[in-house]
């Protein structure tokens, strides 16, 4: 055989070598992809079982929805469950009320001031809105809501502070413009987050710092930085540089959270992600503060929160109830 030949022989067999093994890296490739989206989908459905607590729906709903075609209203419920609280016994630090609209997916997201004077139906008195939970748990917060917005709450979501800390920690952090310098309480009430002003990323225990603070401004404030905050964790888990990190993000959530959405229920959520991040609107109750009694309430105005309402409910697509109509 001629030299010539024999290179050519060689190289030929280098060649189909090396496609070898790269088909075989190839093949490699997608079955851990397959692999590990398997089991990204078994642990988040294990975590959304963990979390999962019955609940007959609203009683403001005359047939069941269902959110792959229905609009729905998620209530998130924000709880400090420290040692010193029991969590029947603990207040919510945190109200926030999200209308979905299935047909343009988008959501109208309201922060509810925690200091609220409403009516409660747990206790039949009117009463700060944080007190609800204290009263009656989740429950007795969703009725107090559904009495204030006059719409159902179709779902809820109960958050601790450790789950906050661990889904933005899991998130690789959030991008957040901080408004102030101030030495801020951590999760644990001691002085250690010392937050600084300009846009950042913030990790679990500053963001949570930012988001429960009251004393650089006031509960209104407050709120709308809750809803930036939510907006932002929103943004970054939609986000493709967020995909590897879904794992720890299910981990965080499974073993700090309750909510009456089921796996198939949040599956149908993430419908809102499909495109990027959604077109998000925030609202707060318009009210002014009221320490005629010694303790301090925001108190709401009636006109303002007719307006919301039905604004509320135009998004749900339900009827305008005639009292707002006239």
């Amino acid at each position: 055989m001629k030299r010539r030949d024999y290179r050519k022989k060689k190289h030929a067999s280098k060649r189909k070598t090396l496609f070898k093994v790269i088909g075989i890296l190839g093949i490699a490739v997608l079955l851990f992809a397959g692999t590990y989206t398997f089991y990204l989908y078994k642990k988040a459905q294990n975590a959304a079982n963990n979390a999962y607590h019955a609940r007959d729906g609203s009683s403001l709903r005359e047939e069941q929805i269902e959110p792959y075609k229905d609009n729905v209203s998620i209530l998130f419920i924000g709880v400090d469950d420290s040692e010193s609280r029991s969590d029947m016994n603990s207040r919510s630090d945190a109200l926030m009320l999200a209308t979905l609209n299935n047909n343009d997916k988008t959501i109208k997201l309201l922060s509810i001031p925690r200091d609220s004077l409403v009516y409660i139906p747990e206790v039949g008195y009117q009463d700060k809105i944080t007190h609800a939970h204290a009263f009656g748990g989740v429950e007795a917060s969703i009725e107090t809501v559904e009495e204030l917005l006059d719409l159902p709450v179709d779902y809820f979501v109960k958050m601790n502070f450790n789950a906050f800390i661990d889904v933005v920690d899991a998130l690789g952090g959030i991008t957040v413009d901080v408004p102030y310098e101030r030495v801020e309480l951590d999760e644990n009430d001691k002085k250690t987050i010392h937050l600084k002003p300009g846009l950042q990323n913030l990790d679990g225990r500053h963001a949570l710092a930012l988001a429960r603070t009251r004393k650089a401004d006031n509960d209104i404030e407050r709120g709308k930085r809750q809803q930036i905050i939510l907006t932002a964790m929103i943004e970054k888990a939609g986000s493709v540089s967020s995909v590897g990190k879904y794992g720890e993000v299910i981990d965080a959530l499974g073993n700090n959270m309750t909510t009456d959405l089921s796996f198939n229920d949040m599956k149908a959520m993430i419908a809102y992600l499909n495109n990027g991040s959604p077109m998000i609107e925030t609202y707060t109750l318009q009210g002014y503060d009221d320490s005629s009694t010694e303790v301090y309430y925001w108190r709401l105005d009636d006109e303002e929160l007719q307006t919301l309402s039905a604004n509320l409910r135009s998004h749900l697509e339900l009827e305008t109830p005639t009292l707002i109509q006239q």
